[in-house]
């Protein structure tokens, strides 16, 4: 019913930038908070940056400075703009959606497939 599909990951030096974007599409009837989380290898997922329908955002204390979440209702879009990349920030990235299906009362989550960001000299 709801796909959402990454693109934007790749190989970065150190000090470089990069941008991820999620598109979602399927019977949408709302979304909501629109968020981007990450997970290296032997680590739990970890919340990124989030922004609300409202625009209200938050961030990891460790990307704060660096990292800008943007969100296009239109083009039902959320957008990541990562800057100043260090190796730790090396992870699959995962963009996740609160989506309210079409004829339904209630959102729920939905995920991508993610993309990696591999930050390396």
């Amino acid at each position: 019913q709801v796909e959402l599909v990454e693109s934007g990951g790749g190989l970065v030096q150190p000090g470089g930038s990069l941008r991820l974007s999620c598109a979602a599409s399927g019977s949408i009837g709302g979304i909501y908070t629109m968020a981007w989380y990450r997970q290296a290898p032997g680590k739990q997922r970890e919340l990124v940056a989030a922004i609300t329908s409202g625009g209200n955002t938050n961030y990891a204390d460790s990307v704060k400075g660096r990292f800008t979440i943007s969100r296009d209702n239109a083009r039902r879009t959320v957008l990541l703009q990562m800057s100043s990349l260090l190796p730790e920030d090396t992870s699959v990235y995962y963009c996740n959606m609160a989506v309210r299906v079409v004829l339904t009362s209630s959102p729920k989550d939905y995920w991508g497939q993610g993309t990696q960001v591999t930050v390396s000299s």
